[in-house]
This record gives C-alpha cells, structure tokens and sequence, in this order.
C-alpha cells in the first residue's frame, strides 16, 4: 500500500492517507520533543522575561536551582501539557501540509524545471514550509499564549493562571481584555515561526543534500547503500545542525514572546519592549540555552519524522 500511497496522480497529489499519516509523525516529532525540554523551556522564558529586571537569574544552571528551590520538581514542568498538545497540533500542520505544499507548488510549476537548479529548489522549499507553518500557528498560538503565561508568572506574582490546562486556558479567556486570548500572540508567532520554519526544511534538505554529495564523492556509497541507521543518524545530525541556525536567527522574536506574558509589558506595543530590551540583549537572552534546546528538538524532531516514515513504508526522510 505504501508503494501506491506515494505515487503522485494526474493532480500532482499522492493518496489522502500518505498525508495524514506524514501528519501522525508530525505529531509524533514536534509534540514529545517539546513536552521532554520543557525544564529548559521554563528556566529560559524566565530569563527572557524576568532576568533584565533582576528578578531571575541569566544563566540556565543557576535558573533551573532557583525554580527547584522555590517550586521543587514540580517548577521544573511548568507548562508541559500546553506544550504537548499544542506543539503537538503544530507538528501536524507544520509536516503534514509541508509535504502536501511541496506537491501542490511542484505540479504548478514543474518538477523537472524546480530539480534543474538548487536555488529553485531551495525556493519550493521554503515556500511549502513556510505556507504549512501559517497554519500550524493558527493552530499552537493559544497553547503557546497558555503555556507561556503559566511559565513567566514567578510564583506569588500578579497575574498568574491555573497550571492544568482547561482551567489555565479558561483564566486567559476571562481575561481576555488583558491577554488577547486566543489569538493576540499569532502575528509575533508568525514573525518566530515562519522564517523558524523555512530555515529548518530548507537547512535540513541542503545539508542532507551536502552530506550524502561528500559521501557518495568521497568513500563511493550512495544514499541507497547505507544502512536505514546511519541515514536516520545522519538525519538527527542534519536537524541539529540547522536547528542551531533556527535559534539564532528565530531569538529576537522568541524574548519578545515571552516578555508579552510578564504582566508589566501586557499593554505595551512590540515595538517599545524591544526598544526597552536593547538590541544586544535582544538578540543574545537566552540564545544558549535556545540553540542546545532548538538544536536537540530540531535533530530529534526529524528523526522522529523520518523513522515514523520508515515505518511506514516512505523511506527514511
């Protein structure tokens, strides 16, 4: 079934069910990976939001002792549940309609004309990436809005919300003349999450391009004759190495997310909390901790993507 699942018809689409099942593993890639770093998460919106003012410490180390002195294991979760389901969501948009894209714009303009050239490619790329991620964001921004609420709210601190989701979800939503629930995030979202996006399809296709290009010229083993393991290892070493890129160019974006959820900053245009925050710090709060973690999740993110493909009969991503 698979065979024929992949198979493309005169409307330069494949079967129904090969999309939703790139959608499961989607979910599967984007959902867990989140919901596992979510401590890193927690400690590094803090520190994006707080740190500036003295509140928190800059530091992943020195952040996640705090949140273990004052809130014990538990601090270490913050979030975790919004993070599950709505990256979840996403991951499902963000794979499933990527490929889905990726057919749709290469029957439009031809394939063989798009696979003449790299920078052609490249474009399709982005563009079917960046397309899935607009709705994929549609899709995470009032779990993202929740979970971002529930994590830079300190404890004691005015303005927090309920750290189960329904209830959480439901305080954002009474408030919602303050918060701007569900959707307030969504622009800002965007402007995070798109280029996030289109750097890491366009990143992870060149440098597998680029490293299987070396293999076959240097040691004369093409992609087809390596193991399915070392092609889904070299597909976590891909994710990782362009999830580095998706960090530092997504980080200004990312402190302006978290500082929105601060109650201070609730009513105050993007534009003056950047201003506020200063350019350096703008582009360097947190970065650390964001490339070891958007890293780590992008690398896994496609591996996880590629061995449920496997499974099912795709071939390994």
């Amino acid at each position: 079934m698979s065979v024929k699942e992949m198979e493309k018809g005169a409307n330069g689409l494949r079967s129904p069910s090969y999309y939703l099942k790139c959608m499961f593993g989607g979910v599967l890639a984007c959902g867990f990976t989140h919901a596992s770093v979510v401590t890193l998460d927690v400690a590094k919106c803090r520190a994006q939001a707080h740190s500036k003012a003295g509140r928190w410490p800059s530091g992943l180390v020195p952040g996640i002792r705090k949140i273990v002195a004052e809130e014990g294991v538990r601090g270490m979760r913050v979030g975790w549940v919004p993070t599950f389901y709505g990256y979840g969501l996403q991951g499902l948009f963000k794979f499933g309609l990527n490929e889905f894209f990726k057919d749709t714009y290469s029957h439009m303009l031809g394939e063989e004309w798009i696979l003449e050239s790299k920078a052609r490619k490249m474009a399709l790329w982005a563009a079917a990436s960046g397309s899935a991620e607009i709705f994929a964001d549609i899709a995470l921004c009032p779990f993202e809005m929740t979970k971002v609420k529930m994590q830079v709210t300190l404890a004691g601190q005015e303005g927090s919300i309920p750290h189960k989701l329904l209830p959480g979800m439901s305080a954002m939503m009474a408030r919602r003349a303050d918060t701007r629930f569900p959707f307030g995030s969504l622009v800002p979202l965007w402007g995070r999450q798109v280029p996030y996006t289109m750097i890491k399809f366009v990143g992870f296709y060149m440098t597998a391009e680029a490293v299987y290009e070396q293999i076959e010229k240097r040691y004369g083993y093409k992609k087809s004759d390596l193991s399915d393991t070392t092609q889904l290892g070299i597909t976590f070493a891909c994710g990782y190495w362009a999830g580095i890129f998706c960090a530092i160019a997504t980080q200004p974006m990312d402190n302006l997310v978290s500082m929105k959820g601060i109650p201070e900053n609730k009513t105050k245009p993007w534009g003056q909390m950047a201003s506020e925050m200063g350019t350096y710090n703008l582009f360097t709060k947190g970065l650390g901790t964001r490339i070891i973690m958007i890293g780590t999740l992008t690398g896994l993110q496609w591996w996880i993507y590629g061995t449920t493909k496997y499974y099912m009969g795709f071939g390994t991503q």
